[in-house]
């Protein structure tokens, strides 16, 4: 590992995937997440929802993102299946969970993007509302929401007071997990980032700060938490 490098681990998913001559499932992973954590000055490494993932396993990370994706299993909080939340994915959902247990015991920093904050939520032991309107435009189509920020938190020391954030999600954090603090919400009142209070750096957002290289503060902050995670560990 390297201190000037930091080794970020980003979760990934299977997905039929065509390319080249193939037509076959593959682990894939939007570009985007790779390009933010290179900017930020990090190095990449994909995590694929196959295998084992635990501490002695992700020992070698200095940070792990929670990627967005499909709806996690309400199967997980002890909900039933709602008519609009997605099939599952339990292979994913008992990887991401794994990691984040895996990556809290480390005291590894982690961001959670989207999906990624609600794996966070109930991995903690909270729920979600299995269906919200007005946050996502139509497939594919990311929208634009104002958040606001509360005072004395990692988010607000990264991006102020208030902020324009990419949305594309139809869930939401519903009851939120104990030691998680809400950071940020939108006008409709929908949580939109939390953190984990005593911890190094572990913050989630609703939405996808990967849609913009332009903008790199939350992806730069978790650079900067696992350069002194590293450091800390080389000490």
């Amino acid at each position: 590992m390297s201190a000037s490098k930091p080794l970020i681990g980003i979760s990934t998913y299977l997905e039929r995937t065509r390319f080249g001559l193939w037509d076959v499932e593959a682990a894939v992973l939007y570009r985007g997440y790779l390009d933010c954590v290179v900017e930020a000055g990090g190095n990449p490494v994909m995590l694929p929802p196959v295998g084992t993932w635990n501490a002695e396993t992700i020992g070698f990370l200095d940070g792990v993102v929670i990627a967005g994706g499909a709806d996690v299993d309400p199967a997980a909080y002890g909900a039933e299946r709602h008519e609009r939340t997605g099939e599952p994915s339990r292979a994913r959902d008992d990887a991401e969970f794994a990691l984040v247990g895996a990556a809290l015991k480390l005291d590894l920093p982690v961001l959670g993007v989207c999906r990624g904050m609600q794996v966070l939520n109930v991995a903690l032991g909270g729920t979600l509302h299995q269906h919200v309107e007005g946050h996502n435009e139509a497939p594919g189509v990311f929208g634009h929401t104002e958040i606001e920020v509360v005072q004395d938190t990692h988010l607000y020391t990264i991006i102020g007071p208030e902020t324009t954030v990419q949305c594309h999600h139809h869930q939401s954090l519903d009851r939120v997990a104990d030691g998680l603090r809400v950071t940020a919400k939108a006008p409709d009142g929908t949580v939109e980032a939390v953190e984990l209070e005593g911890a190094r750096f572990v913050v989630g957002v609703q939405s996808h700060p990967e849609q913009d290289i332009e903008d790199l503060r939350l992806f730069e902050a978790l650079v900067a938490a696992a350069r002194d995670c590293a450091r800390s560990k080389a000490s």
